[in-house]
């Protein structure tokens, strides 16, 4: 049965502003509503058709009366964050993540007419370690790799969705667990970690990246909205580019430094407002994170248009990033990423 009237939070983003848009120029749905703390882009404001824009807080209880007013039958959770582009108020993103959530489902649960849930979610909940598989598959356990960061959020919400959809098994519940997203027109901490002209990484490391294209993202999540995809299903695009061999496509200037410095290089990066080196972000820069995704290509039905080498070349042509050549900005990024990593070496001894 198609959906008629959804809800997708997390509209601000650009990915679930997209989404917003999308649906909104769909004729199969009778009314798409967004909701978010700050409104859509003004490039969505300007495309997104019959859709509607309600200012509403996913944390407060209040957003059971969005749902049960308009009569909602089809809500889209893509308001959860994995790892914010650039430093964030950590206590404000785990509320949304992890109370926004519970109000979220609360509500799901209380309305009757709730019949389908699609949740964004991330590969993060696998964690990344010298003794992870090479492959993630969906029954893989899931070990985030700190115990207090965002994807640590992330299994936290999927733990409160596994309880609604056994409250709830009347309602069709789609979890998408996305590879980290890249692409021109979405920030995301990759996106802004390879534009860095010095790029630090960790000596005696080479991660595999797999990566996922942002228009396939915002497929799954459309098709997923649309159809009734029951199921939890990986999703991330074929092929994987190694550390170096991405750093060197995007044109940058590779900088090993030891692992017991990262965290000194991330405070310098991370006080240049630039990159959130989150532990889980540098636990995949260390590691790598690979995904299987048969279960998307043959039981939900979607095979990626984009491979993780071609989005990655997407995303570096979009972004207009060219390769780095010598001069003072660079002299100075690579200065003090070099103290730093100094720094941190001799205080971890």
């Amino acid at each position: 049965m198609p959906s008629n009237i959804v809800l997708v939070t997390g509209v601000g983003s650009e990915l679930g502003g997209r989404l917003l848009a999308r649906l909104g120029n769909d004729s199969r749905l009778e009314r798409v509503i967004g909701v978010d703390t700050t409104p859509p882009g003004r490039a969505v404001l300007q495309r997104m058709g019959r859709a509607e824009f309600v200012r509403a807080d996913i944390r407060n209880p209040l957003i059971a009366k969005v749902i049960s007013s308009a009569k909602v039958d089809t809500v889209v959770h893509a308001s959860t964050t994995a790892h914010p582009a650039g430093p964030g108020r950590r206590s404000v993103i785990k509320e949304v993540n992890v109370i926004g959530t519970m109000r979220l489902l609360a509500a799901c649960q209380r309305s009757p007419l709730v019949r389908k849930l699609v949740v964004k979610s991330t590969a993060a909940v696998y964690g990344a370690g010298a003794r992870s598989p090479a492959v993630f598959t969906e029954d893989s356990e899931l070990i985030p790799s700190s115990s207090g960061g965002y994807a640590k959020d992330a299994v936290e919400m999927e733990g409160y969705v596994r309880g609604l959809a056994r409250r709830r098994p009347d309602i069709t519940v789609t979890m998408a667990r996305f590879i980290n997203l890249i692409g021109p027109e979405i920030d995301t901490v990759l996106g802004r970690y390879f534009a860095l002209p010095v790029v630090p990484t960790v000596l005696g490391y080479d991660a595999r990246m797999q990566l996922l294209h942002s228009a396939d993202a915002l497929a799954v999540l459309e098709h997923a909205t649309i159809e009734d995809k029951p199921g939890v299903f990986n999703v991330g695009s074929d092929g994987v580019l190694t550390l170096s061999q991405a750093i060197r496509r995007a044109g940058r200037l590779e900088l090993p430094v030891p692992r017991g410095a990262v965290p000194s290089v991330g405070r310098v990066l991370h006080g240049a407002r630039v990159v959130d080196f989150s532990a889980d972000q540098v636990r995949l820069l260390n590691f790598g994170r690979v995904v299987d995704t048969t279960r998307l290509k043959t039981v939900f039905g979607y095979t990626p248009k984009w491979n993780t080498r071609d989005a990655f070349d997407d995303y570096v042509r979009g972004r207009g990033l060219r390769p780095v050549l010598d001069g003072h900005r660079l002299a100075g990024l690579a200065g003090k990423v070099a103290v730093a990593a100094a720094t941190g070496q001799a205080s971890s001894r």
